[in-house]
């Protein structure tokens, strides 16, 4: 089985919007609905869980069955912690699919990643074990320990932003959280799948994910999401998308110029 776990437990609270940021309504839609989308169609995924806050459980099911997200194998109550809520979820598929099942670990408030990402995921677990999704850092990265002082300047060659889906077999990452919950500081620092791992000491293989790939976190992500649904819209329309919109309007030029330039008889 190959089962999406999505996680769309957030309050909301950096968005100032007085309602989760899942549930915000973009072109139409809630966000967390665009997320599941990319799941529901997607031909390799066989199952979906969904985890968020106990009180938006009923909310989430109406939602699912409005927009007939068929895949959706059971809705979760979210933990104290966003780590408290994977395990929840993951406790849950453990209990309803084979041990060996390949999950994927997604944010209900990341709704732009490709398709081919989902599938590479899935092809990196069958062949690695583990998946973890980044791209490549485009801007330098500063460690600052004390918020003030630059420590340290890693090269930007080597740096990635980590994103999701993050993908394993189903028991080794319930297992890897079994661990971790078992120590001291429990889930303390660890903001992802990815820091679990590696805490652990697992090795990650990293999977190339594409830059539109966005957490809809603030105001700005909402309008950074609006626009790439409008470039996806264009290039459904009309086969093509801004950078070939720019290159046909050059062409147009040229071949207007050259035009103009030839001889008259």
């Amino acid at each position: 089985m190959n089962i999406a776990m999505i996680f769309a437990g957030g309050s909301g609270v950096r968005m100032g919007a007085g309602v989760p940021k899942q549930f915000l309504e973009i072109n139409g839609k809630p966000v967390v609905i665009h997320t599941l989308e990319l799941f529901q169609y997607h031909a390799m995924i066989d199952k979906i869980y969904v985890s968020v806050l106990e009180e938006y459980i009923d909310y989430m099911q109406a939602l699912v069955e409005e927009y007939h997200i068929t895949k959706v194998a059971g809705i979760v109550p979210g933990g104290e912690t966003a780590q408290d809520s994977i395990y929840n979820a993951l406790k849950k598929a453990s209990s309803e699919n084979p041990p060996d099942s390949i999950v994927l670990l997604h944010d209900g408030v990341r709704p732009y990643v490709y398709t081919d990402v989902i599938s590479d995921n899935i092809e990196a677990v069958k062949k690695y074990g583990s998946a973890i999704t980044g791209t490549p850092s485009y801007e330098t990265v500063v460690i600052s320990r004390n918020g003030s002082t630059v420590d340290d300047v890693p090269l930007r060659k080597e740096v990635f932003t980590a994103q999701a889906p993050q993908s394993f077999y189903l028991k080794d990452i319930l297992e890897a959280h079994d661990q971790i919950r078992l120590m001291p500081g429990r889930y303390q620092d660890m903001v992802d799948s990815c820091t679990i791992m590696t805490t652990l000491g697992k090795p990650i293989h990293l999977v190339y994910g594409n830059r539109g790939n966005i957490k809809v976190t603030t105001p700005e992500d909402v309008y950074i999401f609006r626009g790439l649904l409008q470039y996806k819209e264009n290039e459904q329309a009309f086969g093509f998308g801004l950078t070939n919109r720019i290159q046909a309007k050059m062409n147009h030029y040229r071949r207007k110029r050259s035009r103009e330039q030839e001889p008259m008889d």
